[in-house]
This record gives C-alpha cells, sequence and structure tokens, in this order.
C-alpha cells in the first residue's frame, strides 16, 4: 500500500466470529426463521413464489409463540418464512402457476397431502443443520444473507402506497409512485455507510447513537452549505420519517438499536416544525440529549458494524479490521497503519508482534522503516510507536542501526529512554535530520495540530544557529517542513528564519 493508496476508511475493532455468531442467532428475525425452518413439513403449503399461503399464517404465528390477536404477529411471521426461504434455512417446490387459483383457502380435502397441485410444499433445508452443526462463519454466512432480504423489503415504500400505485392490470406504476428501486436502495445504502464512518472514525460517534437528523442531514445537506433553506429542511423531514420506517424494519435482524422518532411528537408538529426541529436537534448547538432523541436515535450494533463491513467490501470498498495485518510482513503493517488513528494503529501493532519472536519482529520492523520516499516519516513514527512498549530483548537489534543515517536517531532515542548509560552522542547532521522527519511524520499523522508549535518549538531550542543550517539537511521534506515552521513557529523571529531557511532548500532541490 502505497502513501497514494490508504484505505479511506478507519479500521474497525471487530468482535470474535464466536461472539458476533451468538448475536445472529438471537436476532429476533433471524430466531423466528430458524423456528419455522423446524416447523415446515409435509403439511405446509406454500404459493407461487414460494410464500406461506394465507391459511398457513395462523399456523405459523402459533408454531413462533406470538399472540394470535395482535395484527402484526402475521406480518412477522411472513417475514420470517421470506428470510427462512431466502437463507437457504427452508426448501419450497412451488406449484405450477397455472394449477389454480384459490392459493388462499384452503382448497380442498387433499390439500398439503401432496393431492392438491394448487400448492408446493416446504421442508427443512440443508443448511439449517448448519446453525447447531456448522462453525460460526456458516452462521454468519447465513445472517448475511437474511441481512440482504431486509434490506430489499426495507427500500419498498409502503404498502398502502403500493396498493395506490397498480394500475388496471395489476401492475406498478412506478412514476405514480415515485419510486426508483435502485435509487432507494442507493440511498439506503448511502445511510447505512455514513452510519458505519460515523461508528468507526475515531472520535466520532463509536458506542453513542447518532441522531436520526444528522444521519438524513448526511444524505440531503449539500456539502458546504451554511444555514440550510426551508427546502432543504422539508428533505431532511422527508428523509428523516423514511429512515424512522426503514429502521423499524432494521432492528430486527439485529443490525442497529433503535429508538423511533416520538409518535407525540410527530402527531404535535407539522413538517415544517419537525424539520425546523430536526435541524436544531441535530445541529452542533443542540438541546440536551432528551430533546434530540425524540427526533429518533441509532445505533449500529456490533453484528450490524460487522454485516455493514461485509457489504462494503462486497461492493469493493476497502474497509480494513484491525488484526488483518496479523500473518503480513513488517513492510505492509507500517505502510497500512500509517494511515490508522494512533489508537487503532497501536491495536494492530500489538496483534502483530503477539505472534512473533521479539527480536526478530524489531529487526523486521526497523528495516521496513527506511526509505526516503514521502511515506518514509510516517512509517518511522509507527516503528517508534511499535517499539515502544518493547523490553531489554530488542535492545541488540536496535543498536544494529545506530550508525544508520535514517535509523541511528530513533535509535539513540530509544536507549536513551530506557537509561542505557553508552548510548553514542549523534552528531549534528543526524540531530537536524532527526527533527525534520520528526515534524514531517507528524505534518502526515495529524496535519497543523495545535500542539505542533510547541513541538517545534523544542525540537530548535536548544540548537543555536538552526535555521542556518538545517537547510542543508538531506531529507527529502526538507523545505517542506521549514515552510510549515514558517507559518507555524510560535516565536516570530525563528519563524522568518524558518521562511528564509526554506526558501533556500527549494533553491537548492526544487
Amino acid at each position: 500500500m502505497s502513501a497514494e493508496s490508504h484505505p479511506t476508511l478507519p479500521p474497525v475493532r471487530l468482535h470474535s466470529d464466536a461472539e458476533l455468531a451468538r448475536d445472529a442467532l438471537v436476532a429476533p428475525l433471524f430466531a423466528r426463521a430458524v423456528r419455522l425452518a423446524r416447523w415446515a413439513g409435509p403439511g405446509t403449503r406454500v404459493d407461487v413464489g414460494g410464500e406461506l399461503v394465507a391459511d398457513q399464517l395462523p399456523d405459523a404465528v402459533a408454531a413462533l409463540g406470538l399472540d394470535a390477536a395482535d395484527a402484526d404477529s402475521a406480518g412477522y411471521a411472513g417475514q420470517a418464512w421470506r428470510v427462512a426461504v431466502d437463507t437457504g434455512l427452508v426448501d419450497v417446490t412451488e406449484p405450477e402457476e397455472d394449477a389454480g387459483q384459490d392459493t388462499g383457502q384452503g382448497g380442498g380435502p387433499d390439500a398439503g397431502q401432496g393431492g392438491d397441485e394448487r400448492f408446493g410444499t416446504a421442508a427443512p433445508g440443508e443448511d439449517l443443520a448448519l446453525v447447531t452443526g456448522g462453525a460460526p462463519g456458516d452462521v454468519l454466512d447465513l445472517w448475511l444473507a437474511a441481512l440482504d432480504t431486509v434490506l430489499a423489503d426495507a427500500a419498498v415504500p409502503d404498502l398502502d402506497g403500493l396498493v395506490d400505485a397498480l394500475d388496471a392490470g395489476g401492475e406498478i406504476d412506478f412514476d405514480r409512485l415515485d419510486w426508483n428501486p435502485g435509487r432507494e436502495a442507493d440511498f439506503l445504502d448511502g445511510v447505512l455507510a455514513n452510519l458505519y464512518l460515523l461508528t468507526v472514525t475515531e472520535g466520532g460517534a463509536a458506542d453513542r447513537p447518532v441522531p436520526l437528523p444528522v444521519l438524513a442531514a448526511s444524505m440531503v445537506v449539500p456539502d458546504g452549505m451554511g444555514e440550510p433553506t426551508n427546502a432543504v429542511l422539508e428533505q431532511v423531514s422527508d428523509a428523516m420519517m423514511r429512515l424512522d420506517d426503514q429502521f423499524r424494519q432494521l432492528e430486527p435482524i439485529g443490525l442497529v438499536e433503535f429508538r423511533p422518532v416520538d409518535e407525540e411528537l410527530m402527531a404535535e408538529a407539522d413538517e415544517e416544525e419537525l424539520a425546523a426541529g430536526a435541524s436544531q436537534a441535530g445541529g452542533p448547538a443542540a438541546v440536551d440529549d432528551e430533546d434530540v432523541s425524540r427526533y429518533g436515535m441509532v445505533r449500529l450494533t456490533p453484528l450490524g458494524v460487522y454485516g455493514i463491513r461485509a457489504r462494503m467490501l462486497e461492493a469493493g470498498v476497502e474497509a480494513p479490521a484491525v488484526g488483518e495485518l496479523a500473518d503480513k510482513g513488517a513492510d505492509a503493517l507500517l505502510d497500512a497503519v500509517s494511515f490508522y488513528p494512533e489508537s487503532a494503529a497501536q491495536a494492530e501493532i500489538e496483534q502483530w508482534l503477539a505472534g512473533r519472536e521479539l527480536p526478530t519482529a524489531v529487526a523486521e520492523l526497523l528495516a521496513a522503516a527506511r526509505g526516503d520516499d514521502e511515506g518514509g516519516p510516517l512509517r518511522r513514527l509507527r516503528c517508534q510507536q511499535a517499539l515502544a512498549p518493547a523490553g531489554p530483548e530488542a535492545e541488540p537489534a536496535v543498536r544494529a542501526v545506530l550508525d544508520d543515517a535514517e535509523l541511528g536517531g530513533l535509535a539513540r532515542v530509544w536507549l536513551a529512554e530506557r537509561g542505557v548509560a553508552d548510548v553514542p552522542a549523534p552528531d549534528p547532521e543526524m540531530v537536524f535530520w532527526l527533527t525534520v522527519d520528526t515534524i514531517a511524520a507528524q505534518l502526515a499523522a495529524d496535519g497543523e495540530t495545535e500542539e505542533l508549535p510547541l513541538l517545534m518549538e523544542t525540537l530548535t531550542a536548544h540548537h543555536a544557529g538552526f535555521f542556518e543550517q538545517v537547510w542543508r539537511v538531506e531529507h527529502p521534506a526538507t523545505a517542506y517542513v521549514l515552510e510549515a515552521m514558517g507559518r507555524l513557529h510560535p516565536d516570530k523571529k525563528a519563524a522568518k528564519e524558518a521562511r528564509k531557511a526554506a526558501f533556500k532548500a527549494r533553491s537548492r532541490r526544487p
């Protein structure tokens, strides 16, 4: 991986496959699908498309232990059946399309006994055995297939809208419905990608739920827009209502934890008031947590993080996970973690070191840290981070690079921090080179932070005539670093000297 092709997403820390598989098995919708797969048998009748016939739904509701008096129970059973069929937990043999028209009222004395050709049959599928006898990865594969079904359902408009859009021939008039299946699927994928990014970004949402207005605005408000217009606010409100409905459907599969929009809030406010309130709830001057939560809150579960990442990988998005570099070489490790947030980089390095003999691993890291390319300073910074917890057994490998022009300064710092008495003093050229390399690494890692001017002042304060000499340093980032010091050094005189030195360095090495 080069500096030009680093991942755009931070690495995520995933739970183990065993933990995730347990989460999948207790997700309400997936658990119902498994129960219906075990319930399916010779008396189970299906329609064209593999759906349960209408008069089988009460039996399915009873098999799930749901309340038959609850109007939603049949819907829960029907959705669980679709998931069971789509994942292969259930195998269905559909009826011939012209075998009969009455597929919902029982069909006579032979219905369900193999004698009524109007109905198809169902039986537990081969994949059902994987639920109890397969590896955790097998369970997760089944869950991902179930997630595909649920996401497809969530992208479909409500049933009332579909009924209204049916033309005389029974076909859906998509223009009248104002629904584009591809567009809706892309919208939901985009929302989930934004939620994933907020979850995994260091300093982002992490374990805290995200207000629904924030997600809606991320899909609607143009980049760089200041105060949203009324038209944009109404679009945010519309998007919130869509997401409220979609996340209600996504929660039972275990993808998210969701607090819906307060129904009293929707009843009290018209669309314009809701949009204005949503803007306030999602803005930087947000009101208290209770008010914000009334507009809906959502959080990806650990299983949800796994699921969205799996979908991203399938779509070709580079979405790294901590631990996946454990079997790679030191060069691949340092290249990758150079672009990780510091805590994620440390976690990845620790896992990489855990499976290796420390003296050999240290030597490999030091060798991989060399290089005068643009990514070199940041590799050396991460190498220094990797060596920080190492004990005395690392000392021989560190001492071996004391005379190395690129690593000698790093080695001296490491040895000095451990109180080693016989560390040779660096020559001035090495001191200047290390100063340039250190600042270049900090700029590459974090940009122009508030702490960087203090670091610059600290590194230059003890060297008289620093700027008169540093411009001659044979480091590819010398001019770049001096220009940054000219902008950021807290001492105005030193900043002016840095700008002059930068000009000399540029003239020397354009």
